[in-house]
């Protein structure tokens, strides 16, 4: 990453986290000032269809404080019995910005699956830095996570 991107990440990350803060999205979850976890996005169809597919306001589950919304019974039903499978990493926040040391807002189509775990990112461009060391990043953001 060049020193440019760099400070614009740094500098999106600072703003996004004192944004996200003012809006109740700090803590363990990324949610956003109604408990929503994921923008509303079904954690279940990144796994089954392979993409994000938005959930409906009235097929929903809670999970460690968070509401996930799901596009179908179906795919609450597998959440419900395996919420962790579904789950995304680090809370949902960014797994490139976790890396960096900070809970960072994502785009829900900015995602990838690894070994069986949802990981999102903060946009295309951070996610295509993430792409370029993946293992190194999830390594490290695994060791800062407990500590965010």
């Amino acid at each position: 990453m060049n020193i440019r991107k760099f400070w614009t990440f740094v500098v999106a990350a600072v703003f996004g986290s004192f944004f996200m803060v003012a809006q109740g999205i700090a803590g363990g979850i990324n949610v956003d000032g109604s408990g929503i976890a994921i923008k509303g996005y079904d954690p279940v169809a990144y796994f089954t269809k392979g993409a994000p597919q938005r959930g409906k306001n009235d097929i929903t589950s809670e999970h460690e404080g968070a509401t996930y919304r799901f596009a179908s019974a179906k795919h609450k039903a597998l959440f419900d019995a395996n919420p962790a499978k579904y789950a995304p990493a680090y809370g949902g926040y960014c797994a490139y910005g976790v890396a960096q040391g900070y809970k960072v807002k994502i785009e829900p189509d900015q995602f990838k699956i690894v070994d069986g775990t949802l990981y999102l990112n903060y946009d295309a461009r951070v996610q295509s830095t993430w792409k370029k060391d993946i293992p190194g990043y999830i390594n490290t953001a695994d060791n800062k996570w407990p500590k965010l």
